[in-house]
C-alpha cells in the first residue's frame, strides 16, 4: 500500500488491490468535524480516487475515537452576515459530495465510534455502511435539539432509508442509538466485532463489485411505508405535524423546518430536494433559536461541566472520602452520586434507621439500573460497599470533605458544624447544601469560614445535573477550587454565586411560583396559567411546582424575611390560607391540586377563592409575565453581584428550574425579545401589576447605549480593547463583563478587593 497524501486531516493510500483508504485524523481537533478544514482535503483525494483508473472503491474511515462527531459549533455559533453566501456553500459543498456519490465507485464507511450530525451525513454518501459494535457509540441526528436541522443532505436522505415515519422520529426527536439500532433503522447495512473485520468486509464488498448507486438515484427503489401521497404518508404527516406543534410550542422553529424538507424533499428529485434543505437549513442556523441553544446549550453548559471558573493556581482538590450530614432525600442522594464517583462516603444520621434508610435510597436507584439492563450486581454492589451509614460524629474524622443537608434551622446547622469541625482535618473543606439560608451567616458558626462553601444541589440528585456553588464572605479560592473539582467529578454542572439571600436559583425561580400566585389572585383560570407555562416551555406549570416544593417550605422562607413588601405578602398570606386549610403540597396529596396515586386535578376550591376575570384572559402577556419576571430577577442577580457572569445566569437558568432551552436562558432571553421591547414591558407591568417590574438603572443604560449582551454590540461580545474614557463609565457589572469578553478573568469581587486602577491594569491600561 503506498501513501499518495498525508496532512493533518487524513492520510490517503492505495493498495496493491486497488483499495483506497482515506483515513481522517483531524490532529488540531480533539474529535474529527465535519466543516471546512475537512472538506478541502477530502474533495482533493476523493476526486483523485474517482479519476485514478487503478482505484476501483474507496473506504472511509478514523483513526480518532470518533468516526466524526458532526459539524463545528464553533464556525456555527458565529454566521456571516451574509446569508446568501453562506447558502451557496452548503449547497456547493453538497453538491459536491453527490459529485462522489455519482462517481460510479463504491465508497465504504467504516464506522468505528460517535457518527454524529455531520458525521452520520458524511457516511451517507457512502454507498455502504460498516459499523464496529460498541453500546457506546452513538450514531443519529442530534442537530434540532441544537436549533438546527441536518444540512448535510442528511434530511433529504433520511426518509429513503427510514421511511417517513422513521426519518422524522430520528431528526425531531434528536435520536442516537447504538449501531445495533441504527442497522435494524436502515441507517447502516453492517455491524462487526472488530475493527479489523470491518475494514476486511469493506474491501470485500469493493472487490466483489458491491454497488455504486444510492437508493435515491436507483429509479426502481421505493419508500419504506410509502411516499407523502401514499395513504400511509399522508397519515403520518398529518399526525407528524400535529405531534410538533404540541411538543414545540412553535418555539423550535429547526422541528418545523426539518418537516417542510421531507414533505417538500420527498417530492422532488434527490439534487432539487438538497436545494430545500440548504435553504431551510440556513433559516435555522440564522434563528435566534439556534444560536441561543449553540451558545448556551453547547458551549456554556459544557464549559461549566469542565469547571472552567476555577481559580487558578490551585491543583486538583482529591475526595477519596465523602462526609455526609444528614440522610434525608438529598443527603441520601448527594451520598448516592459521590459513591458513583468512586468516592468512600459515611452518611450520618441521628439515628441508624434514618442513616440506613439513605443507603437503600441508592440501592433502589440501582435495583432499578439492573432491571433495565444499565448496570450490573456486581457494579451496583461496589457502589453500595462505598456506603457507610452512622451516627458517630467522630466517623467525620479523615474525610476529605464534608457536605451538611440538615434541615434548614439555622440552629441546628450551626450545631452540627461545631461538632464536626471538631474531628475534621484543619485544611478540610465543609459544604453546605441550604437553598436559601446565607452561607456568610451559617460560616459563623465555624472557626475555618475560609473553608466553609455552599453547595447546593437540586432534587433529586441523581438526576438533576446543576449545583450552585456559594462563596461566602470569607470563602477562600481554596474552598471553591475544592467544591469546583468535586462537582466536576461527581459529574454534575457547577455555577458559581455569591452570598445572599436565595443566592440565584431560588431567588429566581420564586418569582416564577409567586408570578402563578399574583396571576391566580388577579383572577386568571389555574388551567390557564398552567397550559401557558407549558406551551412557552417550562416544564411544570408554577402552581404544580409549587405544590412538589411545598406551600409549607414557602410559607417558612417567606415567614423568614426580615421584611416582605406588600407584594410578597399577598402571596404570603395566600399561602397561610392554604396551609392553613391542610393544602401543604404534594406530599401530603392537597394543594393547588388534588392528588391521587399518580393523577392530579386542579383543586375546585380555587375557582372559589378567585373568580375568573374576563380581563385577565391574554394569554400573550401570561406568558410574557412568567418569563419576563424571571428575566428581570436574573439580571438583578448580575447587577447587584449575586451571579458572577451573565452564561452563569444562563446555564443555571436551564438546568436549575428549565427555563426554556430555545431561549439560551435566562439573560439571554433579555436579547431574544430585544432589550427595549423587554424594558417597554416591564414598564407597563409595573404600572399594571406594582413595582417588582421595576427595570434597574443599569439596564436602562444598557439600552440607551444600544448594548445587548451576546450581540455584536454586546458586553460579552469578543471586540477590540476600548478606549480608557469608555471603561470608566462602566458600571461594576458591565466591567466584569467586558473584561471576561476579552479574555480576562475577573468578578465583581476582583472589584471589591482591587480599586478600579488595580483592574484596569489587569486588562492591560
Amino acid at each position: 500500500m503506498s501513501t499518495v497524501i498525508k496532512n493533518d486531516i487524513l492520510e490517503y493510500s492505495v493498495g496493491d488491490d486497488g483499495v483506497a483508504i482515506v483515513n481522517i485524523h483531524m490532529k488540531n481537533h480533539p474529535t474529527n468535524l465535519f466543516s471546512e478544514d475537512f472538506f478541502g482535503p477530502y474533495n482533493e483525494v476523493a476526486k483523485m480516487a474517482i479519476a485514478d483508473d487503478s482505484v476501483k472503491g474507496v473506504i472511509l474511515m478514523s483513526s480518532h475515537r470518533d468516526f466524526m462527531a458532526g459539524a463545528d459549533l464553533r464556525k456555527l455559533s458565529n454566521p456571516p452576515e451574509d446569508k446568501k453566501a453562506m447558502y451557496d456553500v452548503v449547497l456547493g459543498q453538497n453538491r459536491q459530495l453527490r459529485e462522489f456519490e455519482k462517481g460510479g465507485k463504491p465508497f465504504v464507511a467504516v464506522i468505528n465510534g460517535n457518527a454524529l450530525g455531520g458525521g452520520l451525513e458524511l457516511a451517507l454518501t457512502c454507498h455502504h455502511r460498516i459499523a464496529v459494535s460498541n453500546k457506546r457509540t452513538k450514531i443519529g441526528f442530534p442537530e434540532v435539539q441544537l436549533g438546527l436541522l441536518p444540512g448535510g443532505m442528511g434530511n433529504s436522505k433520511a426518509p429513503y432509508l427510514m421511511g417517513m415515519q422513521g426519518s422524522m422520529m430520528a431528526i425531531l426527536q434528536s435520536q442516537q442509538v447504538n449501531p445495533e439500532k441504527a442497522m435494524k433503522a436502515g441507517l447502516i447495512h453492517a455491524v462487526v466485532d472488530a475493527p479489523e473485520t470491518a475494514l476486511a468486509d469493506a474491501k470485500k464488498y469493493i472487490l466483489e463489485g458491491g454497488s455504486a448507486v444510492q437508493p435515491w438515484d436507483d429509479k426502481k427503489y421505493r419508500i419504506p411505508g410509502g411516499g407523502v401521497m401514499s395513504p400511509g404518508g399522508v397519515q403520518t404527516l398529518m399526525g407528524g405535524i400535529g405531534n410538533v406543534r404540541k411538543q414545540t410550542g412553535g418555539n423550535y422553529p429547526a422541528a418545523k423546518y426539518a418537516m417542510t424538507v421531507i414533505y417538500k424533499g420527498l417530492q422532488m428529485p434527490i439534487d432539487r430536494a438538497i436545494e430545500v434543505e440548504a435553504s431551510q437549513f440556513i433559516r435555522a442556523f440564522y434563528s435566534k433559536e439556534a444560536q441561543n441553544l449553540i451558545r448556551t446549550g453547547f458551549f456554556a453548559i459544557n464549559e461549566a461541566k469542565k469547571g472552567k471558573m476555577k481559580p487558578k493556581g490551585h491543583d486538583k482538590y482529591e475526595i477519596k472520602k465523602l462526609g455526609m450530614l444528614g440522610a434525608g432525600m438529598m443527603g441520601a442522594g448527594i451520598a448516592y452520586v459521590s459513591a458513583v464517583a468512586g468516592m468512600e462516603v459515611m452518611l450520618k444520621d441521628v439515628k441508624m434507621e434514618g442513616a440506613e434508610k439513605g443507603k437503600a435510597y441508592s440501592e433502589g436507584i440501582l435495583k432499578k439500573k439492573i432491571s433495565r439492563g444499565r448496570s450490573t450486581e456486581e457494579k451496583a454492589k461496589a457502589i453500595l460497599d462505598r456506603i457507610h451509614p452512622t451516627t458517630d460524629p467522630n466517623d467525620m474524622a479523615g474525610c476529605d470533605m464534608v457536605i451538611e443537608a440538615v434541615f434548614e434551622d439555622r440552629n441546628l446547622k450551626a450545631r452540627v458544624t461545631k461538632e464536626t469541625e471538631a474531628v475534621l482535618g484543619a485544611d478540610k473543606i465543609y459544604g453546605s447544601n441550604t437553598s436559601t439560608l446565607p452561607i456568610t451567616m451559617l460560616a459563623e458558626a465555624s472557626e475555618r469560614p475560609e473553608n466553609f462553601i455552599g453547595i447546593h444541589f437540586f432534587s433529586p440528585v441523581d438526576k438533576m445535573p446543576l449545583v450552585e456553588i456559594i462563596v461566602g464572605e470569607k470563602t477562600s479560592d481554596r474552598a471553591l477550587a475544592a467544591a469546583i473539582d468535586y462537582v466536576v467529578a461527581i459529574r454534575k454542572v457547577p455555577i458559581v454565586v455569591n452570598d445572599k439571600q436565595g443566592f440565584f436559583t431560588s431567588r429566581t425561580f420564586g418569582t416564577y411560583t409567586s408570578e402563578g400566585a399574583h396571576l391566580l389572585m388577579e383572577g386568571v383560570p389555574p388551567i390557564m396559567i398552567e397550559n401557558v407555562a407549558k406551551h412557552i416551555g417550562m416544564p411544570v406549570g408554577p402552581l404544580a411546582v409549587t405544590d412538589e416544593v411545598s406551600h409549607t417550605l414557602g410559607l417558612h422562607v417567606m415567614g423568614e424575611m426580615p421584611e416582605r413588601d406588600a407584594e410578597t405578602e399577598k402571596v404570603y398570606q395566600l399561602t397561610k390560607k392554604l396551609v392553613d386549610l391542610g393544602r401543604h403540597g404534594k406530599k401530603n396529596g392537597k394543594g393547588y391540586y388534588d392528588y391521587e396515586g399518580r393523577t392530579k386535578t386542579l383543586w375546585p376550591g380555587l375557582e372559589d377563592m378567585f373568580p375568573s376575570n374576563v380581563n385577565t384572559l391574554d394569554s400573550a402577556t401570561i406568558g410574557k409575565r412568567l418569563l419576563h419576571r424571571m428575566a428581570l430577577e436574573t439580571y438583578r442577580c448580575f447587577d447587584e453581584g449575586v451571579l458572577r457572569a451573565t452564561k452563569d445566569g444562563d446555564v443555571g437558568s436551564l438546568l436549575g428550574f428549565g427555563f426554556p432551552p430555545y431561549t439560551g436562558g435566562a439573560i439571554s432571553y433579555i436579547d431574544y425579545v430585544g432589550l427595549d421591547q423587554f424594558i417597554a414591558d416591564c414598564d407597563d407591568y409595573t404600572e399594571r401589576f406594582g413595582p417588582r417590574w421595576t427595570v434597574p438603572a443599569n439596564l436602562r443604560k444598557m439600552a440607551a447605549d444600544g448594548k445587548t449582551f451576546y450581540g455584536k454590540t454586546g458586553i460579552n461580545a469578543k471586540s477590540a480593547k476600548l478606549g480608557m474614557s469608555e471603561i470608566k463609565k462602566m458600571k461594576e457589572p458591565e466591567l466584569v463583563a467586558y473584561a471576561n469578553s476579552i479574555g480576562i478573568s475577573a468578578t465583581v469581587d476582583d472589584l471589591k478587593k482591587d480599586t478600579l486602577q488595580k483592574v484596569l491594569n489587569k486588562l492591560g491600561y
